[in-house]
C-alpha cells in the first residue's frame, strides 16, 4: 500500500470518526432534552401538591397565607403567618413560614425537593430529598412532602 492509499485510509477514518462523534452528541443533546422533559413534568406534579398540601395546612392552622413561589432556587409554595405578640413593655412581630420548592434541571439530572420553616422567628425546619430523574418515584416523593407538612404542622402547634 503505497502513501496515497493510506492517507486516504486515514481520512476516512477521521471523517467517520467525526460522524460518529456528532451522532453521539446529537443522541446526548436528545437524551438531555428528554431528561429536561420529565423533569418539567415531574417539578409540575410536585407542585400541584405542594400547595394542595400548604393550602390544607392554612385551612388547619388559620391566620396562615399561602402563595406561590417561583424564583432560580426552584417552584413550590410557601405558607406564612405573621402574628404580634408582647413581651414587658416591647412589642414583638413572630413570623412563621414553610416553604417547599422543587428544584430547576440541573447538571446531576436529579429531582430535588427542599423544605424550610420558621417558627415564631426560629428557623426550626430544613429539609431535603433528591432522586435521579431516572428512578423518580412520585408516590414517595408525594408521601414525603405530606410527612414534612405534618412535622411542620405539629412543631408549630407544640410552640
Amino acid at each position: 500500500m503505497d502513501f496515497r492509499d493510506r492517507l486516504r485510509q486515514a481520512t476516512q477514518k477521521g471523517a467517520s470518526a467525526r460522524a460518529e462523534k456528532a451522532f453521539s452528541d446529537a443522541a446526548d443533546a436528545a437524551s438531555e432534552e428528554e431528561q429536561r422533559r420529565r423533569h418539567s413534568q415531574h417539578r409540575l406534579a410536585l407542585t400541584d401538591h405542594i400547595e394542595e398540601r400548604l393550602q390544607e395546612l392554612a385551612d388547619g392552622l388559620p391566620g396562615f397565607k399561602v402563595e406561590a413561589v417561583m424564583s432560580e432556587r426552584g417552584w413550590g409554595a410557601a405558607a406564612s403567618r405573621d402574628d404580634a405578640g408582647r413581651s414587658g413593655r416591647q412589642r414583638d412581630n413572630l413570623y412563621s413560614r414553610l416553604e417547599l420548592l422543587v428544584s430547576s434541571f440541573n447538571e446531576f439530572q436529579v429531582v430535588d425537593i427542599a423544605a424550610k420553616g420558621a417558627i415564631r422567628n426560629k428557623e426550626t425546619f430544613s429539609r431535603t430529598h433528591y432522586q435521579a430523574i431516572a428512578e423518580f418515584d412520585e408516590q414517595e416523593f408525594k408521601s414525603l412532602i405530606d410527612r414534612w407538612v405534618l412535622d411542620y404542622a405539629g412543631q408549630y402547634a407544640g410552640v
